[in-house]
């Protein structure tokens, strides 16, 4: 009896541990059949690629190494953006400078790209040369009206051929977009330009900026118009090529910085140099001979977040404070002249009562160390005032605050108050710029008698609508003088220097707080002294000449008298006289061409100042078409870049296969030093934003889609470059990425493999057990 329910006993159990083993068995083969459907999957997205209009787009899963993604129409791929070194060597003779820029464009995607990148040059800056390198070949750019530029890239795009299209935004601004970039592939573009040296004072010097500064456009004006007697709407769009200055911007707080820079200055001054000196750059300086010096960065390359300032002093009484340079061009004669009147010449015991208006710039572009300069600035300027002077104090961001009814008296007092003000301002809010100028030039009543008005403005003129500011300064400046003085990392020295001049004024760059008090302790001195006016010049003995600029600025103490020259003939003789006044006191001083040194590339610089007459008498000629072709006259003679012209190189091979697929991209941007990417674009772009599609314009093409805030708070149009984070803030993937899928089909067979045995464990323990029981029975018994 105990024999027969100890067997029953055990067959019971054997069945148990039989169906528990039917059980595993069926989850493994469930395991089993996922695995193997996975694999399937990964197979086919590895056997068979994304379709064709997919072509060059990656999911993050598979980048093994840290990238720049953009994203794109297609979800969960992106795009992988390309990638851009800068190379700079700058050849400085005397007072003129030969600039070579080499743009190393690189597509390290499995795609062909078309890269377009926003980049600055001095304002000054006359654009003659491109050439696109292919393997061992250089291809030279030709100069050709803009439109027609535009078409022969255009249709060089489509036809697969490599192409280069460089164009002006605005002087000091330029876009290089280059076509049909293979996968892994880098092509070189080479830009060339000639430039002039600034003399202040004792010292020369140069700024090579390095980062286009996020801009604030203000939206098109909308005007109802009258259109054969039915009512419409006229836009009038205050930003010219908007969409052409609005490039990515990385944010600094989750990218590491972009597109490196070398920079390589060989100087030859011309006189015996006592020093050299970088102000925001480490730098290596070897000593050639006495005249010529080899600067370097000391750091090898840097990120481009900031403009490049050298400086260089003659050793003491080797200073030249005149110069004639001559160049001979196609039958012509090119003339470059520099005189500095001494010091004499502007100096007066004449007490001069001064009415001045400050405009300050708090907006959110001037958020950290370019807001302390400002504020210390214009603090600094405001006890320099003297009881006998008036002044006001206006500050603006997208908002205005006039901090007097009128102007006022500077007594201690109003002093104190008005620098209280000052020291209370912080950073934020878009650059409405305009207003504040408005009421700076037209709000503080008629100048006294026997008063000069000076309006001081600080920014960092991360403006688009310059043109609108200009045309106030022209229109409604009166008696006054405008004085800017450009804060910052990277302000918009076209904007400084146009507004100074057309003010009839003078502009001061700040860069860091260690410039403050000897900056504004030149422009105090420039404030405080009597202006030469009525400057001319004229050829005596010679042809008239062209003479640029025109009219003549005035001028302060410390600066020279600085004029290029067209005449006819190729050995003209005669006399270049230039005269002006110091209060009473009359200047004079004449030159003889005939002894005049051997210059370079003096008629390139003619040619870019004769262009910039031409556009600043825009307001003045009511045919806009007969002042492009004069500018496009001017330009084409002397192969310039300008507003109406363009450079354009096309390789005659075509290198993309008919069917491959080409995505245009811009190429990201640095932040430039200093500034707060929050008070620029908002903390947190909103992820819902406007989507802004852009296509390289031939139908094979594919989009890249760019994510933007609704508000951008200090450029509303600018763009924070959206890539795969949420909210679509751009980040890099770390250099730790995996492939995902992999390691999930390995954690499930490895889930497997513990399943089966675990339950063959469960299976035999649960067989030995019962064997171990029967025996213990059958002997107990």
């Amino acid at each position: 009896m105990f024999l027969d329910d100890e067997i029953a006993e055990s067959r019971t159990r054997q069945n148990e541990a039989r169906w528990g083993m039917y059980l595993a068995l069926a989850a493994l083969a469930a395991c089993i059949v996922m695995i193997l459907g996975l694999m399937t999957q990964a197979s086919a997205q590895t056997v068979n690629p994304p379709p064709q209009q997919m072509a060059g787009y990656v999911r993050p899963n598979d980048m093994g190494t840290g990238a720049l993604l953009f994203p794109s129409k297609e979800p969960g791929y992106f795009v992988e953006a390309p990638r851009l070194a800068t190379d700079v060597e700058i050849d400085v003779n005397g007072p003129i400078m030969r600039t070579r820029v080499t743009q190393r464009f690189q597509n390290p995607s499995k795609g062909w790209v078309e890269g377009t990148y926003v980049f600055p040059l001095p304002d000054d800056s006359a654009v003659d040369t491109l050439k696109m390198q292919i393997g061992d070949r250089f291809i030279e750019g030709q100069i050709k009206p803009r439109q027609a530029a535009k078409e022969i890239y255009e249709q060089a795009k489509a036809e697969g051929k490599k192409a280069a299209l460089l164009e002006q935004q605005r002087p000091n601004l330029f876009t290089n977009q280059v076509a049909n970039i293979g996968p892994g592939e880098t092509v070189v573009v080479q830009i060339e330009y000639q430039s002039g040296v600034r003399q202040s004072n004792d010292a020369f010097t140069f700024r090579f900026p390095m980062v286009v500064a996020p801009r604030y456009n203000p939206q098109p004006i909308v005007q109802t118009v009258d259109l054969d007697s039915r009512s419409g709407y006229a836009v009038s769009d205050p930003v010219p090529n908007r969409e052409k200055i609005e490039p990515p911007v990385l944010d600094p707080r989750e990218n590491a910085k972009v597109n490196p820079v070398t920079l390589t200055v060989n100087l030859k001054a011309g006189f015996p140099i006592a020093e050299v000196t970088s102000a925001f750059h480490e730098i290596d300086t070897a000593t050639i001979d006495q005249l010529t010096r080899k600067i370097t960065l000391k750091a090898g390359s840097v990120p481009a977040d900031r403009d490049f300032e050298l400086s260089w002093k003659a050793v003491e009484g080797k200073s030249p404070y005149a110069g004639l340079f001559r160049e001979t061009v196609g039958g012509k004669t090119y003339l470059l002249s520099f005189v500095t009147p001494p010091v004499a010449a502007t100096e007066t015991d004449k007490p001069v009562k001064r009415e001045v208006v400050f405009v300050i710039d708090n907006s959110g572009s001037m958020a950290g160390p370019s807001m302390e300069q400002a504020k210390e600035s214009l603090a600094l300027a405001i006890s320099r005032l003297k009881p006998e002077d008036r002044f006001n104090v206006i500050r603006f961001d997208d908002t205005m605050t006039v901090h007097f009814p009128a102007l006022v008296e500077a007594t201690p007092d109003k002093r104190e108050n008005a620098i209280a003000f000052v020291r209370g301002l912080t950073a934020d809010g878009g650059t409405e710029m305009l207003p504040a100028l408005e009421a700076a030039l037209r709000t503080q009543g008629p100048v006294a008698a026997g008063a000069l008005r000076q309006v001081v403005f600080l920014t960092d003129g991360a403006i688009g609508n310059e043109g609108q500011l200009f045309q106030e300064i022209q229109t409604n400046r009166g008696d006054a003088r405008v004085f800017t003085v450009g804060i910052g990392s990277a302000p918009n020295s076209h904007f400084m220097t146009k507004a100074a001049e057309y003010g009839r004024g003078t502009f001061t760059l700040i860069g860091s707080e260690s410039q403050v008090a000897a900056r504004m302790g030149e422009l105090f001195t420039k404030l405080e002294s009597p202006v030469m006016t009525d400057i001319s010049a004229t050829f005596e003995g010679a042809a008239k000449g062209d003479i640029t600029p025109n009219p003549m600025p005035d001028l302060y103490r410390g600066e020279p008298v600085v004029l290029t020259a067209e005449l006819n003939g190729t050995a003209p003789e005669g006399k270049l006289r230039i005269v002006g006044k110091a209060g009473d006191q009359p200047f004079r001083v004449e030159m003889d061409i005939a002894k005049a040194a051997t210059g370079e590339g003096i008629a390139k610089l003619w040619a870019r100042r004769k262009i910039d007459d031409l556009e600043a008498s825009a307001s003045a000629i009511a045919d806009p078409a007969s002042l492009d072709r004069q500018i496009e006259t001017v330009a084409l003679a002397h192969h310039l870049v300008s507003r109406v012209t363009s450079l354009v190189a096309v390789d005659a091979t075509p290198s993309r296969p008919a069917g491959e697929n080409l995505t245009a991209t811009d190429m990201p941007l640095n932040l430039p030093a200093g500034w707060d990417f929050g008070k620029v674009f908002g903390e947190k772009p909103d992820a819902n934003g406007t989507v802004d599609e852009r296509e390289a314009s031939v139908e094979s093409q594919t989009k890249l889609v760019m994510v933007t805030a609704d508000r951008m708070l200090a450029a509303p149009t600018a763009r924070a470059a959206g890539l795969i984070a949420e909210a679509n803030n751009q980040v890099n993937l770390p250099q730790t990425a995996t492939e995902a899928d992999k390691q999930i089909l390995i954690g499930l067979m490895l889930l497997a493999f513990a399943l089966v045995a675990g339950s063959t464990f469960v299976f035999w323990r649960g067989q030995i057990a019962a064997l171990v029981i029967a025996g213990v029975r059958r002997h107990g018994r």
